[in-house]
């Protein structure tokens, strides 16, 4: 691809490590992790593993308004299809704003805001947060009306649990 180049990759080794390898974005340069006793040769195929693992997570953070609101209008039309005009929303976005929560829906003027903590995680993930969201179109208060609508989605439950780790990992409150 023209205008792509390779980043500057620095190599960490570390005695303490014994398998794992990660890697991070530190500036312009990309910091590898990896076990002492490595080989050069795995030392470079864990490089260029963890230099595709970044690209693509860094793919993933890169998606746009228009990719969620064509995923809210995909799940509107496998789980909200009864509702018509009342399950679509007037604006879908991505914002930096939300740190306590998933999620946000303002049914007054049918918006809905999913935090940029979610761009990161599993697609069965954003999906759950964004019917989530969704269904607060229908029903804006957590009742069971509200739950048997988000129930629809087959992966809700383990969605919840996805992010209830995620927020036990972090310290955060568990937001609703």
């Amino acid at each position: 691809m023209a205008g792509t180049r390779k980043p500057v990759v620095e190599v960490r080794r570390s005695q303490r490590r014994r398998r794992t390898v990660s890697a991070y974005r530190d500036g312009e340069r990309v910091v590898v992790l990896i076990p002492d006793q490595f080989s050069r040769d795995e030392e470079s195929e864990w490089v260029d593993r963890m230099l595709a693992r970044l690209a693509a997570r860094e793919g993933r953070l890169a998606r746009s308004d228009d990719e969620l609101l064509t995923r809210a209008t995909r799940l509107i039309d496998l789980y909200l299809a009864g509702y018509g005009a009342r399950a679509v929303p007037t604006s879908v976005r991505w914002v930096t704003n939300q740190n306590g929560r998933w999620g946000s829906c303002t049914p007054a003027d049918r918006s809905i805001r999913i935090s940029h903590r979610v761009q990161d995680m599993p697609e069965w993930v954003i999906d759950y947060v964004l019917l989530h969201e969704l269904a607060h179109l229908i029903v804006p208060s957590h009742n069971a009306r509200f739950w048997a609508l988000v129930g629809r989605y087959p992966k809700a439950e383990r969605a919840r649990g996805y992010l209830e780790g995620v927020a036990a990992a972090s310290c955060a409150p568990l937001p609703s």
